[in-house]
């Protein structure tokens, strides 16, 4: 990742890939609230139960996604997409990965690991079973979050 200001073709393609990201991710990250509301709508769960876990999503997965994937700028969002998997590398331009390739080079070895999260967003799990309080509600993500 250079630190002088980028070209603007590398500005647009680091805001294409972010919203490409953020989509997949929340997609990811609503899937088990979808679930739930099939649940409700079988009687499974009650009303207030689902609340709790709109409510639940709203404060955790959903804004932390919002911030991880809107802030400036959006280098590390990229970076973490493509070194995740949540972004398919062959789907990336050889310009954009020219401009993060040091910063997928250096990705720390958890980041490397963590591989695809389907139901969790930096460690707070999608619950359908109930609203649990969020102890990372408050927390900011960080640079690699």
């Amino acid at each position: 990742m250079d630190h002088h200001d980028p070209p603007k073709c590398i500005k647009r393609l680091l805001r294409e890939f972010a919203a490409k990201a953020h989509e997949e991710e929340l997609r990811r990250a609503l899937t088990p609230l979808a679930n739930a509301f099939e649940r409700w709508s079988r009687g499974e769960v009650d009303s207030f139960e689902l609340s709790d876990l709109i409510h639940a999503f709203h404060q955790g997965p959903s804004r932390d996604l919002f911030v991880r994937y809107t802030s400036r700028p959006h280098d590390p969002a990229v970076t973490y997409a493509i070194a995740t998997g949540i972004i398919d590398r062959r789907d990336v331009p050889d310009e954009l990965l020219e401009h993060l390739a040091r910063a997928l080079e250096h990705a720390p070895a958890e980041v490397l690991e963590a591989g695809v999260r389907s139901q969790a967003v930096d460690g707070v799990e999608a619950r359908e079973g109930g609203h649990e309080d969020n102890p990372r509600a408050e927390r900011r993500p960080g640079r690699w979050l």
